[in-house]
């Protein structure tokens, strides 16, 4: 089955068994927003022009969320840089939509429960391991050594930016992960918006970090 670059990294940020992320929703969100940005660039439909996101292609690519996604940068009626766009586009709600929908598909499944018999609480267990195991196998590779494809690239620079590397790949070398996150994969317009979306994630997972830091340390 097909799945965009944002699903393949929830199913890697997912514990497989228990169904719950490995990392905070800070950088989900935020990894997830940059992710659909960044297909949506492999895919020739955006692009940057004076650092600013603009769309060359509004043809639809018949994925719901990548489709809403570029109708809404389509219709802002001025351009916006990429960290304005990972704004705008990282919230939960993204990020249960695109849940719901591997769950939808088989891939995991959806567990309600209450904690202390209270608090709503969902778990997202893996159904059908083979997709994140394709997943894992061609990430595998690159990481080994092979010249990775522009969305297998672009996967493993988020899992980077959301520092989700060191616990999908622990074994990975941490100058290869740093060489495919940094690397020009792709053409070299597409290469720049790439790199501007993953510079922007980046950016949005270190404020939103700081900032919850800060008000913990504060609330102490």
């Amino acid at each position: 089955m097909t799945v965009t670059i944002a699903e393949e990294f929830l199913l890697l940020a997912y514990r497989d068994d228990k169904g719950t992320p490995l990392i905070d929703s800070t950088r989900l969100d935020s990894a997830l927003a940059g992710a659909l940005l960044a297909e949506l660039a492999v895919a020739g439909r955006l692009e940057l022009s004076d650092k600013k996101v603009t769309v060359t292609d509004p043809s639809p690519l018949g994925d719901a969320e990548l489709d809403a996604t570029l109708s809404r940068i389509a219709s802002e009626t001025k351009a916006r840089k990429p960290a304005w766009w990972v704004q705008r586009l990282k919230t939960s709600k993204l990020r249960n939509r695109l849940l719901t929908n591997l769950a939808g598909s088989g891939v995991l499944t959806e567990e309600r429960s209450r904690a202390l018999g209270i608090f709503p609480v969902t778990r997202w267990p893996e159904a059908h391991p083979g997709v994140e195991a394709d997943v894992r196998e061609r990430a595998g590779a690159v990481l080994k050594g092979a010249t990775p494809d522009a969305r297998t690239a672009v996967l493993i620079a988020i899992t980077h930016a959301a520092k989700l590397d060191r616990k999908v790949f622990p074994e990975a070398d941490k100058r290869r992960i740093k060489e495919i996150s940094e690397g020009a994969w792709t053409a070299d317009a597409v290469a720049k918006t790439i790199a501007a979306i993953n510079a922007a994630t980046m950016a949005a997972i270190s404020a939103a970090t700081t900032a919850a830091a800060s008000s913990s340390s504060g609330g102490g």
